[in-house]
């Protein structure tokens, strides 16, 4: 029996969920890297920052390639990029309408004496 739509959806979202993962995927979407420079750029141990990626690229989100002894993993597509961008300006909203909630509450606090 298939998967359906919306388990294979929460399986993606559930891949995604790890902050190394997403970190990994805004860093390539400035274009290839090589795993150097996501070392540099992300303070985890090798062998986590390894085991994250090979996640990413068994998923099919990431691809890699080994120019000598240098692996550079790139983005699979576009949309990959796409739904970063949107992530961010889905968090973006979500943050303002706190911060408004924030700012209402404290203007109708009662103060107490």
């Amino acid at each position: 029996m298939p998967v359906p739509l919306y388990q294979a959806k929460a399986d993606f979202f559930r891949m995604l969920g790890h902050p190394v993962r997403i970190r990994v995927l805004e860093l390539l979407q400035a274009g290839p890297m090589p795993v150097r420079d996501l070392l540099a750029a992300i303070e985890v141990e090798p062998s986590a920052l390894s085991q994250q990626l090979a996640v990413l690229r068994r998923s099919g989100i990431v691809t890699s390639t080994r120019h000598g002894s240098t692996v550079v993993y790139e983005l699979a597509g576009g949309d990959v990029a796409e739904l970063m961008r949107a992530a961010r300006r889905i968090l973006t909203e979500m943050l303002a309408g706190q911060n408004e909630l924030l700012a209402e509450l404290r203007e109708t606090e009662v103060p107490t004496s």
